[in-house]
């Protein structure tokens, strides 16, 4: 692997705002897919298309086998591909963009509502596999391995964390809360029902503007730090990656880590329409939800680079986990029927999720870094791949297990009104299990995760002294 820093090479723009701004806008893109998909894509198909909660979490178990095949190898692809002019990373921006904006979109065609169970269970896996499994692996983890690229300084690729995860945060409040407001509508009897061309008009919308944000993060990041093409004797094997890869007890920890904030996460987001809907007979209160919890948000965001200089990602991201598994557990004892209190004390509750979120990124490059300290080769896409996957297991977790929560708890999906014990097992789910998820990834990352503020600084010492004497 030869490369250069943007130090030792003319004519390259400096890291600024551009970048951050431009990083910022390609996890917009990537959210206007994923976000929405992980939040409304089971309301769509249990409330739309009729099919059950049990088959949809079905769906989502078995798409992850199918990513642990595809994610591993677009990571190989991209360690091993030539860089170009732009290069190793970017391309595929420019690439995917269109692929898995349009995938997206076929994955919500209410026009399928009338159709046979067996032609509805052909088209949601054919659909989501198409979308999920190809096209935005493609993009996610080009995206995701190139901030290691774009800049080798630990703050520099704290304040790029940041910024993805504000990217995050603003496709999340686009999508949390204008969704509800668009395709829920109320029927005759005064019952909130979802309309099925509503949900194909907006999925229609967020494909474009997931285009346009791949564009803009195209056009506005550069990468300097230059990794060329793995040839001959410098290539290492497959095997032999896998094997170094998945002894990194860091990277192992963060797995852990991420897969229980995903679970937890994405079974909240998910869960939700379903307790605004049915257990408080409010979804105003949900689309009010984002929206405050993405202004507290945004407002920490400032606060990531210097809590983070100051103790550690490490003991930054466990003490905010902590903080959200405790008051989620509070949330599940209260039992809270009022639907704006609720969403107050849970957008308290989520600011520790919030805050991880800023920073989990830059702990993804703490891994790539301490990865090629130990082995000597840079392998950004593989160990990125393995990672995204493990989000994917979180995601599929998630799905799975709220779509069997709904079915264990005997969730009607035709039915206008649920039963007391129904909507009483969703307020149970999605606080209880979340609560448990958070304590346990809170504890993972103070007693497994190793890369601590000394560990990180270390590394980059050793990184940069290694390049110097390479001559990048």
């Amino acid at each position: 692997m030869n490369g250069r820093t943007e130090q030792d090479r003319k004519g390259i723009r400096p890291f600024g705002l551009r970048d951050k701004i431009g990083y910022m806008f390609g996890d917009f893109g990537n959210d206007f897919t994923f976000i929405f998909a992980s939040s409304f894509l089971m309301v769509f198909y249990t409330k739309v298309l009729g099919i059950s909660g049990l088959a949809v979490g079905t769906l989502f178990l078995a798409a992850r086998c199918v990513d642990a095949v595809t994610d591993i190898t677009m990571g190989r692809i991209v360690d091993i591909s030539r860089p170009s002019r732009d290069g190793k990373f970017k391309p595929w921006l420019r690439r995917m963009s269109a692929p898995v904006a349009l995938a997206s979109f076929l994955m919500y065609q209410s026009g399928l509502a009338g159709a046979s169970m067996p032609v509805k269970m052909v088209y949601m896996y054919v659909t989501y596999l198409l979308w999920g499994s190809i096209f935005y692996t493609s993009i996610n983890i080009p995206y995701g391995s190139m901030a290691s690229a774009i800049t080798s300084e630990p703050d520099q690729r704290t304040s790029l964390s940041t910024f993805r995860g504000i990217g995050a945060t603003l496709a999340g409040l686009v999508i949390g809360a204008g969704t509800p407001l668009f395709i829920y509508t109320t029927d005759a009897a005064g019952n909130q029902i979802v309309s099925g061309p509503r949900f194909t008009a907006i999925a229609g919308v967020f494909s474009v503007l997931a285009i346009l944000c791949y564009f803009i993060c195209y056009k506005c990041t550069t990468e300097r730090v230059r990794m060329e093409e793995k040839r001959g004797q410098n290539r290492v094997s497959l095997a032999r990656t896998f094997q170094t890869v998945f002894s990194n007890r860091a990277l192992l920890a963060i797995i852990g880590a991420a897969i229980g904030l995903l679970l937890s996460q994405l079974l909240i987001q998910s869960m939700n329409q379903y307790l605004y809907l049915d257990y408080f007979k409010d979804t105003r209160a949900l689309s009010v939800f984002s929206l405050v919890s993405t202004a507290v948000s945004l407002a920490i965001a400032g606060m990531t680079v210097p809590l983070s200089r100051k103790f550690g990602k490490k003991e930054v991201a466990a003490a905010a986990t902590c903080f959200s598994g405790a008051s989620y557990l509070l949330l599940y004892f209260m039992h809270i029927r009022n639907s704006w209190l609720y969403m107050f004390l849970s957008v308290i509750g989520f600011l520790g999720v919030n805050l991880f979120n800023m920073i989990i990124w830059a702990n993804i490059t703490d891994v790539i870094d301490d990865h090629e300290v130990r082995t000597g080769s840079r392998d950004d896409g593989t160990v990125y791949s393995v990672y995204s996957f493990a989000r994917k297991i979180g995601q599929a977790l998630a799905g799975g297990l709220g779509g069997a929560a709904l079915q264990a708890i005997g969730y009607d999906e035709l039915a206008a009104v649920q039963s007391t014990r129904v909507v009483e097992g969703i307020y149970a789910t999605v606080n209880l299990i979340p609560a448990v998820c958070f304590l346990a990834v809170a504890a993972i990352l103070a007693f497994v995760y190793p890369l601590g503020r000394k560990k990180v600084e270390e590394n980059a010492a050793i990184l940069k002294k290694k390049r110097e004497i390479e001559g990048r």
